[in-house]
């Protein structure tokens, strides 16, 4: 059996039907293939259980993290379901095979006077409007950078105080704007006039790429001298805050456009570690 062949197939499905990102195709091919070597290099064609087990065992002796290996079972499944959907398959070899336990680390987050440092740091240079603009859309909304990247002008609702967001595999959501960051926008517009159809164009006029976004607030994160800052401490920064100020999970869960709502789970961490602190710090017997 040819796997090559059908993993075309599969990256086909993946891109037209299931609207995956290119990270997640690049990272589902590279798992895959890997995959295939090993099975060609101990002359296999069809894979079964015991196969699969052996190439988890082969991926954590090459010091491959658990994180990779969850990754790659995952990938694996999907393609071998993809088989089992199109008949070419009876059985999916990796059905049983126990996902390693993994714990999802705990992501970093700011301090709401750390954050209000941070919005405050552009100033005095060419793009510091449009910079802190980004910033207070970041913390005001949580928006991933793919997300803020593709916004159009005409995304934004400035008199209804909302946006649009077009997120993973073409979801549209709407998210609330607060009164700083409507304001910030609102200022940006009036004194920047941005050309072309996105809010934060290149200087061609067209998108603006992650890697500008990521350097953007690196610069501003050396500032801060907290060199940890990424685009996603941001978007985690502005999750636990509003649970902390009281928000459902649920509500956090649709403003982030998290399908599932164990993804959102992660912040509640978050707040019962500082929980635990607050209670050792304060209680009589912390």
């Amino acid at each position: 059996m040819n796997l090559y062949h059908y993993l075309d197939n599969f990256i086909s499905y993946l891109t037209a039907e299931r609207g995956a990102s290119p990270h997640t195709i690049e990272a589902y091919n590279r798992d895959i293939i890997s995959f295939i070597v090993f099975l060609q290099e101990h002359s296999c064609s069809m894979p079964d259980k015991k196969h699969a087990e052996a190439y988890m065992a082969f991926t954590r002796e090459k010091g491959k993290k658990t994180r990779s290996i969850v990754r790659a079972i995952s990938a694996l499944r999907s393609f071998f379901n993809f088989l089992l959907m199109e008949g070419i398959l009876s059985q999916n070899p990796l059905e049983d095979v126990e996902m390693p336990k993994y714990t999802q680390p705990i992501p970093d987050v700011l301090s709401e006077e750390d954050i209000l440092k941070l919005l405050k740091l552009p100033d005095g240079t060419k793009t510091s409007l449009r910079d802190r603009t980004i910033l207070e859309l970041l913390y005001a909304t949580g928006l991933r950078v793919s997300e803020l990247i593709k916004l159009r002008k005409s995304d934004i609702n400035l008199e209804g105080g909302f946006l649009v967001a077009s997120g993973k595999r073409s979801k549209e959501r709407v998210v609330p704007l607060g009164t700083y960051s409507r304001e910030a926008i609102r200022r940006y517009l009036e004194q920047e006039k941005p050309q072309g159809t996105f809010l934060f164009p290149n200087k061609r006029g067209g998108i603006l790429t992650r890697q500008a976004i990521w350097k953007l607030i690196r610069k501003y994160a050396i500032q801060l001298q907290k060199g940890h800052i990424s685009p996603h401490t941001i978007r985690h920064t502005f999750a636990t805050h509003l649970l902390r100020g009281g928000a459902d999970l649920r509500s956090v869960q649709v403003l982030l456009g998290h399908e599932d709502i164990s993804t959102t789970q992660i912040y509640t961490h978050i707040d019962n570690k500082r929980l635990k602190e607050i209670h050792k710090k304060y209680h009589p017997r912390g």
